[in-house]
């Protein structure tokens, strides 16, 4: 008995000296000699073999603020809470905070689209790469792509329509969720253990006829799979993708969009995008510019 309440007695009493977590703005990365990027494996930007498209931006950024380089493993479900400390519940434009987690990164660099309900956790970045969700398809599909009108809300519209009575893959708490898009003529369809990558090569597969994606993650599946898929048309008009940083860290926020300002200025960004995701330029003509 006597060791049991010795051992509560020394826990309360260390508790009493331990720091709490805090998020780290600029001065407080630069001191500690890291910078600690929150990335999901996703596309091009995160590849997870140690490159992708974010990862040499937050490399070079990391050079340019004098500290060292590290990946921090995410997952789509929980990154926005390991950037913020926050447990939270998206729902729809909003979001419902349940509780306090670990902070476990300095930025969020995973293909990251602008969203509403994000917005009300974390900042973002000035945009970097322009997106949208698009509907992907096989190529055998009964379904042909819409002809653009040039209005994106009619478009958007357009698209939808066609979906009446189909079946469309996604995944759940990303942006690639098709109940999160007003689909209610069609049914979503989620499969146990589908990363967003491998959505394209579900549908390839026949697991499903239709599915979402990013624009930049179906312009990989269309160089991946060119006779096999096709891109049917935007279910959303045009987003953008930015980095992710804490509300509490406005230094971070501020040298990094600097950062990106200059890359965009040199051309080193345009240069960037076009090495991972070659056909962008031909869908968003301005991207990196």
């Amino acid at each position: 008995m006597f060791r049991i309440v010795l051992t509560a007695i020394v826990t309360l009493v260390m508790g009493w000296f331990v720091t709490p977590e805090i998020h780290a703005d600029l001065s407080h990365i630069q001191k500690s000699g890291v910078l600690r990027h929150l990335g999901v494996p996703y596309s091009n930007f995160v590849t997870g073999d140690g490159d992708g498209l974010d990862v040499e931006i937050l490399r070079m950024y990391s050079s340019e603020i004098g500290v060292r380089y590290e990946h921090v493993l995410s997952s789509w479900g929980t990154v926005i809470s390991d950037l913020s400390g926050k447990k939270l519940i998206p729902k729809g434009d909003d979001v419902e905070i349940i509780g306090e987690t670990t902070v476990k990164g300095d930025i969020i660099g995973n293909g990251l689209t602008v969203l509403p309900w994000r917005r009300k956790v974390i900042h973002f970045s000035d945009p970097y790469f322009p997106t949208a969700v698009w509907v992907l398809a096989r190529a055998d599909s009964a379904l042909n792509p819409i002809t653009p009108s040039g209005d994106q809300k009619k478009d958007v519209v357009m698209t939808k329509n066609l979906l009446a009575g189909r079946q469309i893959l996604g995944i759940r708490e990303t942006c690639l969720d098709p109940d999160l898009y007003n689909l209610q003529d069609c049914s979503a369809i989620y499969k146990e253990g589908l990363q967003l990558n491998d959505l394209p090569a579900a549908i390839v597969k026949g697991e499903c006829e239709l599915t979402l994606q990013d624009a930049p993650d179906a312009l990989l599946a269309l160089s991946k799979y060119p006779t096999k898929v096709k891109v049917i048309g935007a279910i959303t008009e045009q987003q953008f993708m930015a980095f992710g940083v804490s509300k509490d860290s406005p230094e971070l926020l501020e040298s990094f969009n600097n950062f990106l300002r200059k890359l965009r200025d040199d051309g080193t960004l345009r240069e960037l995008i076009i090495k991972y995701y070659p056909l962008t330029t031909n869908y968003f003509p301005n991207a990196g510019k």
